[in-house]
Order: C-alpha cells, then structure tokens, then sequence
C-alpha cells in the first residue's frame, strides 16, 4: 500500500485533527498582487508519519496540538453531509457552468482576476480569454466553495493538485487561515463517517466555525492569530 493510499485525516471528538500516512505539510501566505492575490511560500515541516493539528485555535504550539482542546472546546461537526454538487448553486454561463457552495468560503479571494470575479467572468465565458481566467480563478479557490463546470459536457475541472496539508496565513487581513486539504485525502470525522473525497477543502483551526470541521472564514471574524 503506497502513501497516498495510507493517507487520512481523522478528526478527534472535541479534539485535533490526527493526520496519518506521511502527509507532506507547509506554509503558504496570501498577500496582494495587482487585481488579486497569490500565494509566497512559507515554513516547511520535516515529512511525519502521524501528527496532530490544533483545531480548536488555543494551542500554543500552533499549528499543532498541545491539548488545550480539554478546556471546554465543542468541535461538534455541524456541516452538511450531501455531496457538494447536490448542494451547489448552478451559475449558467455560455461556455461554462459554476458550482457555488457559499457555506465553505474561507475568504481567500483568489476569486477575484483581471477581468473580473468568477461569476462575471462565468457569465462571459463565450470569450476564450475570459473562459480560462474563470476556470483559473474557480480552480484557485482553496476552499472548494468553486468548481468550474465544461457547459457542453458537465465535468468538473480540477486542477492537479499533490496531496498535503497547507497552513494558511493572511498577513493583508490580520490574521491566520484554515488547512488547505489537497488531493484527496480522506476525511473521517469523529464518529467515523468519512467526509465526500475531494480535491480541495479548507478546515477550520481558529474554532470559531459553524461549518465545523470545516472553514467559514470565521478567523478574519475574530482575528485568529497563530
């Protein structure tokens, strides 16, 4: 059994999220660029076989877990469990359609592009410029909140993505951001129901979401620093 195959996260009752099976895991900061954002790299951890990541923001050890969570943290799961396009908004554009599941937004922006924001730019999508910067800006999104839809053939188009864990931090907004999940690896919540396999998610690790175990942008609420 390869390491992929090995790889899960499995969320703790009140607790952290266990990370097993040589899950590659670093740093990326949002900061400003022209119309939008982007990504800069920053710190990077030795490969471990097991870790446990904070989910309930209190850590001082942050990103990982140092058992604070004991003191009254509630990481009830409280998201919906439908699969994401049962749930998803449709935006009809010419050439593409847009899913929009507006419950997972972490507020990364990067759904904003030159020309305009993923769902202008969906609706003029008959412009082959304006097409791929659409699927650019809805493949960016880390949360998966997007997924760009083909209009003639209905498949969703993913970017490749290796699968690790990203920490995300928001310097521009003042604050630290959630996991970014990619790849594919499995999710399995603390009753043992495994989350829909998907290519990019975002969890929540300032314990401020109703959307647990994953993100709502809640830490630019309350300013979650790590």
């Amino acid at each position: 059994m390869d390491n992929q195959t090995q790889m899960r996260i499995v969320i703790e009752k009140d607790g952290p999220y266990l990370v097993c099976g040589n899950v590659p895991l670093e740093e990326r900061v949002i900061v400003p660029e022209g119309y939008g954002v982007k990504y800069k790299q920053g710190r990077t951890f030795p490969l471990q076989n097991q870790y446990s990541l904070c989910r309930c923001g209190r850590s001082s050890t942050l990103p990982f877990c140092d058992g604070n969570h004991v003191h009254d943290f509630d990481g009830t799961e409280t998201a919906m469990r439908k699969p994401f396009f049962e749930r998803a908004r449709m935006l009809e554009g010419p050439k593409l359609v847009l899913a929009d599941v507006i419950s997972l937004c972490a507020f990364a922006r990067f759904c904003h592009g030159e020309h305009g924001d993923t769902w202008t730019l969906t609706m003029h999508s008959d412009d082959p410029e304006l097409r791929e910067e659409a699927i650019k800006t809805a493949c960016d999104c880390p949360a998966g909140r997007l997924v760009a839809l083909d209009k003639e053939t209905r498949t969703p188009i993913e970017p490749e993505l290796e699968p690790g864990i990203v920490i995300l931090q928001d310097p521009s907004r003042h604050c630290s951001g959630p996991l970014w999940v990619k790849g594919g690896i499995p999710i399995e919540s603390a009753g043992g129901f495994v989350w829909e396999v998907r290519n990019r998610v975002t969890l929540c690790r300032c314990g401020g979401s109703e959307n647990k175990p994953f993100c709502d942008a809640m830490h630019v609420t309350i300013s979650f620093k790590d």
